[in-house]
């Protein structure tokens, strides 16, 4: 879900390059017809806006389309720096990032539970910007720790209902040098191809929580050493 640019369509890629039968979605239905027609393991296609209610009908089309499902990827997201908190980004930013978001995580869980027969992962990006509040683009940073909670609750969720067949992977890549960071100048950007390939080597390792790279796992750690009182203080502008 989200295959149409930046992280989400390098890992539809990885996947197909290492055998697997791939079907994408997303937005912008040329893109992934594109995609497809240059990919044979890219077997479907589906156009889906995460944020309309018919979306998770939609995604059980695409399902059907591939003849099943065991990972259901979800890498569609938006973010925007709004100091000004203009209010048109700052909820649109969490009417796909929250509520887009559980739509689909809420569809790919349910239809796992019903399948207890074969192993499945959902895997979701978040990010690391939901480590801190990030005051240059709090719709953002906030939905991003949304992410992360509503993650782990899902994975609490799968020993409360006593289900086993379902892993679920928290991914949490650092400044990756996609379209959505076009606006800003960020530092240490990653290569989106190497950022797909660490990503998909770690999720099928088993990993719970993939913070891409080292040197994000450093600086979360830091972070996170950080009081609130001094935190609220420090001037991140970007």
């Amino acid at each position: 879900m989200g295959a149409t640019s930046g992280i989400g369509l390098r890992v539809a890629l990885e996947l197909a390059e290492r055998g697997w039968l791939v079907g994408i979605a997303g937005r912008r239905t040329q893109l992934l017809e594109e995609t497809a027609a240059k990919h044979p393991n890219i077997i479907a296609t589906q156009c889906i806006d995460v944020t309309s209610e018919d979306a998770p009908e939609k995604l059980m089309s695409l399902v059907e389309m591939t003849g099943g499902m065991n990972l259901y990827f979800h890498s569609s997201g938006i973010g925007y720096q709004n100091p000004s908190l203009d209010v048109q980004k700052e909820l649109a930013t969490l009417q796909t990032n929250v509520v887009g978001f559980s739509r689909m995580l809420i569809a790919a869980f349910e239809y796992f539970c019903s399948r207890p027969d074969q192993p499945c992962r959902i895997a979701a990006i978040s990010s690391i910007a939901g480590t801190k509040g990030l005051g240059a683009a709090p719709a953002y940073s906030s939905s991003k720790r949304f992410c992360n909670h509503y993650l782990e609750c899902l994975a609490q969720l799968c020993a409360i209902r006593g289900v086993k067949h379902i892993r679920i992977h928290d991914i949490r890549p650092g400044f990756v040098r996609t379209a959505l960071l076009a606006e800003g100048k960020y530092p240490l950007q990653l290569d989106p191809d190497k950022v797909a390939r660490n990503i998909v080597r770690r999720m099928l390792s088993g990993e719970s929580i993939i913070t891409v790279d080292w040197r994000y796992r450093l600086l979360v750690a830091l972070w996170r050493l950080v009081p609130r009182w001094v935190w609220i203080r420090m001037k991140i502008r970007s």
